[in-house]
């Protein structure tokens, strides 16, 4: 058997719905308190504030199990297991490291004959 995770391993249910609910819950508790909800206040604040930190768990809910998806199936199964030896950012090295800017070998222009 390979070792290679599959599709359906990177992207488990139940860790990506734990996750958005983990966000959610922090956005809804963070709205509370800074609507003064664990306060002394009239009903109607209170209320006010329990219908506005609901919404903001709901919509943080729904755009981080949405942005965590979309960012999983940008990531290629086949790939997660490979290591890289050179750094991610660079070009590969299948380029001539000796070329200077400007020359043929670089991608630069052709010198005249």
């Amino acid at each position: 058997m390979t070792d290679r995770p599959t599709r359906r391993d990177l992207m488990k249910p139940v860790q990506l719905l734990g996750l958005a609910f983990v966000c959610a819950l922090f956005a809804g508790i963070v709205t509370l308190v800074s609507m003064g909800f664990f306060q002394s206040k009239p009903g109607d604040q209170i209320e006010r504030a329990l219908v506005i930190a609901a919404i903001a768990a709901g919509v943080t809910f729904i755009v981080v199990l949405v942005v965590v998806a979309l960012l999983l199936l940008a990531v290629d199964p086949a790939q997660v297991g490979k290591t890289l030896d050179r750094p991610l950012l660079l070009p590969p090295d299948d380029e001539t490291p000796d070329a200077q800017p400007g020359s043929p070998a670089d991608g630069g222009p052709a010198p005249r004959s």
